[in-house]
């Protein structure tokens, strides 16, 4: 679900797309959109407080053997987290192999971003070193 999240609607068409005849699926619900608080904490540790809210897309679906798929994506696209809830209800039974394959290049692209930021980010590094002087 987390490539699900960091992909475009596009790449999910793409990875749906490449399943091949993909069973209909019908909503248990219709797609909604709604509002979720958002939690911090100052230092990573301290008291929690709310911080804002963020939009959310959620959709649940079923496919025809019974097997149902959830997604919440923040923003509101309904149609890519339909898409995800899709891909989450195949990724349950036997298409399990070829669902993680279309989400390999997305996997990746993922890992390759994350990859270049944290190389961005240690070319800014800065050492700092306490030098002491020896009493004689």
């Amino acid at each position: 679900m987390a490539a699900c999240a960091g992909a475009s609607p596009a790449e999910l068409v793409q990875a749906l797309a490449g399943l091949g005849d993909v069973p209909a699926a019908t909503d248990l619900r219709g797609t909604e959109q709604g509002l979720v608080m958002l939690r911090g904490r100052m230092g990573g540790d301290g008291n929690p407080f709310n911080l804002g809210e963020a939009t959310v897309t959620r959709a649940a679906i079923r496919l025809p053997d019974g097997r149902t798929g959830f997604a919440y994506q923040l923003g509101r696209d309904a149609a890519k987290a339909r898409t995800a809830a899709i891909l989450d209800a195949l990724w349950q039974g036997p298409e399990r192999a070829a669902v993680e394959a279309a989400l390999a290049p997305i996997r990746d692209r993922i890992a390759g971003e994350a990859a270049a930021k944290a190389r961005r980010v240690a070319a800014t590094r800065v050492n700092f070193f306490t030098m002491v002087r020896g009493e004689d």
